[in-house]
This record gives structure tokens, sequence and C-alpha cells, in this order.
């Protein structure tokens, strides 16, 4: 792990416990989503620092920060369980391939479908703040910049906090740093 990236890191803490943060509020009044974007080859570093740091010291911090922390993957792979699509999807890949599969999960996996699920799972209106993270492990299934767009309408007053492991200018998201993901200007970077 880089020196930058540990100052990085050691920033997150007291950037997630600020009023500005905390109060859902951009620069100019917009909603608060923020990302914390980082070098996909840290992944591991970045997931143990949130898991080992930083949630068990939201949970201390006087008072207690209401904070859940959504695994996107897990999201992803517990909907499938729970319609009993898992299986026949792994099998859809491994004798029709990728983009068979891919299509034919689009059905399933919306993001309007997905933020309304991912809500509805977590009580937003008992949050003071949503993390979301493990963006890289569900991709292609699942474009993230659409799903930051279908949980606007959701979050209510919630600011949401995405660990993106690629590069984010402001205006465009790029996972793991080479793909282009689309235009969305409508989150802050939480460090820079």
């Amino acid at each position: 792990m880089s020196q930058k990236l540990d100052e990085r890191l050691n920033q997150i803490l007291p950037r997630l416990t600020s009023p500005d943060v905390l109060a859902n509020k951009g620069s100019g009044g917009e909603i608060g989503f923020w990302i914390f974007d980082y070098p996909p080859e840290d992944e591991m570093a970045v997931r143990a620092f949130l898991q080992g740091s930083v949630l068990p010291a939201l949970a201390r911090h006087q008072p207690a920060i209401r904070a859940t922390a959504i695994n996107l993957f897990d999201l992803v792979i517990g909907l499938l369980e729970e319609r009993k699509l898992l299986d026949k999807v792994i099998e859809m890949q491994r004798t029709q391939g990728d983009a068979k599969t891919l299509k034919e999960l689009r059905g399933v996996l919306k993001e309007d479908k997905l933020a309304k699920r991912l809500v509805t799972k977590n009580d937003i209106a008992g949050l003071d703040l949503l993390i979301l993270w493990n963006v890289g492990a569900v991709y292609p299934m699942l474009r993230t910049h659409t799903l930051l767009s279908a949980l606007h309408a959701h979050m209510q007053d919630k600011p949401l906090v995405m660990f993106y492991p690629g590069k984010y200018d402001g205006y465009s998201l790029r996972l793991f740093s080479r793909l282009k993901d689309d235009h969305y200007y409508r989150a802050f970077r939480l460090v820079s």
C-alpha cells in the first residue's frame, strides 16, 4: 500500500463524521453522495481498513453513527439465491457463456429494482449513513453510475458513500481505472 493511499485512508473517518457529510449536503446544497476512489490493486487493503477500522469506529463515535455497509456482491448473490436463480445462472454461464448470461440477468438485476430492494431491506430512515462497497465484484452485472442514479429517489436525506476501485474525477467514473462507466457528476470525492 502506498503512503499516499495510507494518508487518504486515514482521512476517511474524520470525513465520515464531519457535519458536511452527515448533513447530506454537497457544496451547492446537492444531495450528499460521496465517492472514495482508490487504485484497484489496493482493493484488499481498502476492504480491510473499512471493515477493521472505519465501521467499528463509527459505532463507537459519540454519539454513535448508525451506518450500514452494503457489500454489493452479497446483495446480488442474495437476490439470485432468494429467487432460486443462482445455480441456474452459474449453469447458464458455463454452457452459454458470459454474454448470454449477462443479457438474461439484466431483467433481474435492473439498478432501479436493486435500489428499491436495498432501501427496503435496510432501514434508511433509521440510518445516519449508507456505505456501498465491493463494487468491482459486481461488474459487469451491475453499473454503479446507474445504481447511484436510481438511489437518488430513495435515499431521502441520508448520505451515501461508495468505495470505488478506480478513478472518479468529479464527472465520470472509470472502474478499475480503465473502463469508462459513464458520466456521473452528482457525487463528490470523499477524500482528495
